[in-house]
C-alpha cells in the first residue's frame, strides 16, 4: 500500500510495471535482434546486402508494400463514403450502423479469413451457385490469387478505417457546412473546401493503422493467396520454421520494420498548418504574376457577391439539413454492411450442414459439427486453454494498463507523447517482428512452450488496448473531483479507489474486454512461443485450415462470430446499470 501511495505521488512511476513487461518481453530482445542483424560486435551490413542481393527477396518486399498500399487505398475509397454517411445519419440509425461495423471488427480475423475460404473456394458458395445454375461447367479460380487476398484483407481492415473516420467526422461542426452553403457555395464545393480538409486527420490515422497492420499480415495471404502472393511476413515465418538463421531473420524483420517506421515518420505528424501556409504563399505568388487581371477579377467578384446575397436567404435554412439519404447512398451503405456481415452469416448457415462436407445451402440441417466440437477433446481442450490464457492476460493487462494510463494522464505533456509511443509499440510494429522478439525474450527466460510465456507475450499487446481505452476515459474525467477529495484529507490511493476508479470503471471494463479478445484471437505470436506442447483455439483452427478442411472449423468460426454480440450486450448492460446508478441520486 505504501509503495502504491509513493507511486501515486510520482505519476510516471505508475507506468513502470507496463514498461518492465515491455522491456523484458520485446524491448531487450529487439535490441539483440538488431545487433544480430548487423553482426555485432563486427558490425557489418552483410545480412542486409545478402537480402537485397536476392531478386526474389526484393520482389517479395515490393510485393508486400504494393499489397499493403492497394489494400489501404481500397479501404479509404470504400471507408470514407461509408463513414460520411454514418456521421450524417440520424442518431438511432447512426448507433445501429456503428454497432454493425464494430461486430466484424471484434470478430476473430481467423474466422473471417476462413469465411472467405468457404465463399471463394472451388466448392464454395459462389462456385456452387454458378455450377448449380448452369452458368459455368467448372469452378472458377476465385481463390489462391491476389484478388482473393485483397477481398479478405479489405474486409478485415475496413472497420479499422471506418471507426477513426467516423470519430473525426462526428466531431466536425456541421454549421461550417451550413455557413458555406449560406454564402452561395454549392454542396460539392462546401464539402471539398470545408468538410474534407477537416476530416483529413481521420484519413491519415486510419490509413496509417491499416497500412502498418497490413505490412504484418501473415495468415490471410497464406490462406487465400497463391505462391506468387507471398508477403514478407510469410517469408520471415518460413525462415524461422526452416533454418532459423537468427542474423538473416533479424535483417528481414528490421527491413519490414524500417518500412513501417518510414511511413509513420512521413505521415504520422500533423502538417496541416504548414501545408496551409504553403498554399497561401503559393496562391499569393501566383496572383502577383497576374496584375493585369486584377480589375477584371474585382468586377466579377462584385457580381458574384450580389448573386450570393440573393441566394443567401434561400440556402440559409437548407444548408444544415442532414440525415436524409438518397436512394444511391442507401444502396451503397447497404452494400457495405452486407460486405462486412455476409461472410459471417454464410459460415453460420453452413455450420448447420448435415453432410460430410460443407455445402450452401445445406441439404439438411444438423448440429453434427457443433457436437463434434464439444465432444472432441482436441477442440474443446484448445478452447479451454484459450479461455484460461485469455482470463490471465485480461487480469494482468487490465491492472498494469490502467495504472499506466492513469500515470500517463498525470505526467507532463512533454513526456506523455513519448511514453504513449513506447507503450503502444507492440501494436504499431508488424506482428511478425513482435513475435520474433517475444520468442527471443522468452527463450532467455526459459518460458517457451509454457502458459506463462504465452500470457506474457499476449499481454504486451493487450496492455496497449487497455492504455488506449482507459486514457480516452481519463481524458473526459473532471480532475476537480480528485482535488475535492484530497482537500478532505483523502490520500492518493483512497482518492483513486473512492473517486477515480468508480468513474472510469466503464473504460476499464471496455479495456478488459478488448484485452481478452486480443488474447483469444492471437495466432502469430502464439505460433512462435507455444512450442509443440500448448495449442490454443486459433492455433488449432489454423493447423486444420492448412492441413485439412474439417467442417468442425465452421462450427468453431460461427461460435467466434457470435462472441462480439455477447460482448457488446454485456458492455451495454454494464453501461446501462452504471447510468442508472448515476441517475438514481438525481431522481430521489
Amino acid at each position: 500500500m505504501k509503495m502504491l501511495q509513493k507511486l501515486g505521488r510520482i505519476p510516471i512511476g505508475l507506468t513502470l510495471p507496463a514498461l518492465a513487461i515491455l522491456l523484458v518481453v520485446i524491448g531487450i530482445p529487439m535490441v539483440r535482434l538488431f545487433l544480430a542483424s548487423v553482426n555485432a560486435p563486427a558490425f557489418s551490413l552483410t545480412n542486409y546486402q545478402a537480402f537485397f542481393s536476392q531478386p526474389a527477396n526484393v520482389r517479395v518486399l515490393f510485393q508486400t508494400i504494393e499489397v499493403s498500399a492497394v489494400a489501404t487505398a481500397l479501404c479509404v475509397i470504400i471507408g470514407y463514403p461509408t463513414a460520411y454517411l454514418i456521421s450524417a445519419a440520424p442518431k438511432r440509425l447512426q448507433l445501429t450502423l456503428i454497432v454493425l461495423v464494430i461486430i466484424p471488427y471484434l470478430t476473430s480475423f481467423l474466422a473471417r479469413t476462413y469465411a472467405w475460404v468457404v465463399i471463394l473456394g472451388d466448392h464454395g458458395l459462389i462456385n456452387t451457385l454458378l455450377l448449380n445454375g448452369g452458368v459455368i461447367s467448372s469452378p472458377l479460380p476465385l481463390i489462391y490469387n491476389r484478388m482473393a487476398v485483397y477481398i479478405s484483407m479489405v474486409h478485415i481492415m475496413l472497420p479499422v478505417m471506418i471507426l477513426p473516420l467516423v470519430s473525426v467526422m462526428m466531431g466536425i461542426d456541421r454549421s461550417l457546412m451550413a455557413a458555406a452553403r449560406s454564402m452561395g457555395a454549392r454542396p460539392s464545393a462546401a464539402f471539398w473546401r470545408v468538410f474534407f480538409p477537416l476530416s483529413m486527420p481521420g484519413v491519415r490515422s486510419g490509413s496509417l493503422l491499416v497500412f502498418v497492420i497490413c505490412l504484418g499480415f501473415y495468415i490471410t495471404p497464406a490462406a487465400l493467396g497463391g505462391l506468387g502472393d507471398a508477403m514478407l511476413s510469410t517469408f520471415i515465418a518460413s525462415q524461422v520454421q526452416t533454418s532459423f538463421n537468427i542474423a538473416r531473420v533479424a535483417a528481414s524483420a528490421f527491413i519490414l520494420l524500417a518500412v513501417a517506421g518510414v511511413v509513420l515518420s512521413m505521415f504520422g505528424l500533423d502538417l496541416s498548418d504548414t501545408q496551409g501556409r504553403m498554399a497561401q504563399r503559393t496562391q499569393r505568388a501566383w496572383q502577383s504574376r497576374l496584375p493585369s487581371f486584377v480589375p477584371l477579377r474585382r468586377y466579377f467578384g462584385e457580381r458574384a457577391d450580389r448573386y450570393r446575397a440573393k441566394r443567401w436567404t434561400t440556402n440559409l435554412y437548407q444548408a444544415g439539413a442532414v440525415g436524409r439519404w438518397s436512394i444511391l447512398e442507401t444502396v451503397y451503405i447497404i452494400f457495405v454492411m452486407i460486405y462486412l456481415l455476409f461472410p459471417g452469416v454464410v459460415v453460420i448457415i453452413m455450420s448447420f450442414s448435415a453432410g460430410t462436407y460443407l455445402e450452401m445451402p445445406p441439404s439438411a440441417l444438423s448440429l453434427r459439427w457443433y457436437r463434434s466440437f464439444f465432444e472432441d477433446p482436441s477442440w474443446n481442450g484448445a478452447a479451454w486453454t484459450s479461455v484460461q490464457i485469455g482470463a490471465m492476460v485480461t487480469i494482468l493487462s487490465t491492472i498494469v494498463g490502467t495504472l499506466a494510463a492513469y500515470g500517463i494522464s498525470r505526467t507532463r505533456s512533454q513526456l506523455r507523447g513519448s511514453l504513449t509511443m513506447v507503450l503502444l509499440a507492440p501494436i504499431t510494429f508488424p506482428s511478425i517482428v513482435v513475435a520474433i522478439a517475444a520468442y527471443l525474450g522468452l527463450v532467455n527466460l526459459g518460458l517457451i512452450g509454457t502458459k506463462t510465456g504465452i500470457i506474457l507475450s499476449h499481454s504486451i499487446g493487450a496492455i496497449c488496448y487497455v492504455v488506449v481505452i482507459v486514457s480516452a476515459t481519463l481524458a473526459t474525467f473532471d480532475r476537480r473531483l480528485e482535488q475535492a477529495a484530497q482537500s478532505m484529507r483523502a490520500g492518493p490511493l483512497q482518492t483513486f479507489m473512492r473517486v477515480t476508479l468508480p468513474l472510469i470503471r466503464p473504460g476499464i471494463i471496455g479495456g478488459a474486454v478488448f484485452a481478452f479478445i486480443h488474447s483469444f484471437d492471437e495466432v502469430v505470436i502464439s505460433s512462435m512461443v507455444s512450442g509443440f506442447s500448448i495449442r490454443t483455439l486459433p492455433l488449432k483452427m489454423w493447423e486444420n485450415m492448412r492441413n485439412e478442411i474439417d467442417p468442425t472449423i465452421a462450427a468453431v468460426a460461427s461460435l467466434l462470430m457470435l462472441l462480439p454480440i455477447l460482448w457488446l450486450a454485456a458492455l451495454y448492460v454494464f453501461w446501462w446499470r452504471s447510468r442508472q446508478k448515476a441517475l438514481s441520486p438525481a431522481t430521489l
